[in-house]
């Protein structure tokens, strides 16, 4: 299985920025895309940026940016010019084979952490 632990979340003003970490760990064969989600209270669920095994991003905010260290199966947001609608749980999804003759990826999802941007 996999465990992902998020950090990095908390309260900033607006403009400025903050730096998500997410760590998988557990046993498994490999970790395949992973990415991060967010949701506002009262929002669904959206995809903020993801990046696969090869390094090849889908980012959905403009203002942010992903990267991965495969070595380490960790994955980073980083979040700059952060405005008030940024504000939700961040939570770190990542897809993973757990052992190596499985057909599927599965996919694994982190408890979240929370960004608030406020004055």
């Amino acid at each position: 299985q996999v465990q992902l632990v998020e950090s990095g979340g908390g309260l900033v003003q607006p403009g400025g920025s903050l730096r998500l970490s997410c760590a998988a760990s557990g046993t498994f064969f490999s970790i395949g895309t992973m990415g991060w989600y967010r949701q506002a209270p009262g929002k669904e669920r959206e995809l903020v940026a993801q990046i696969t095994k090869a390094g090849v991003t889908d980012i959905a905010v403009g203002r942010f940016t992903i990267s991965r260290d495969n070595a380490k199966n960790t994955v980073d947001l980083q979040t700059n010019s952060l405005k008030p609608e940024d504000t939700a749980v961040y939570s770190c999804r990542a897809s993973s084979r757990i052992k190596r003759n499985d057909r599927h990826e599965r996919e694994f999802w982190g408890q979240g952490t929370q960004v608030t941007v406020s004055s």
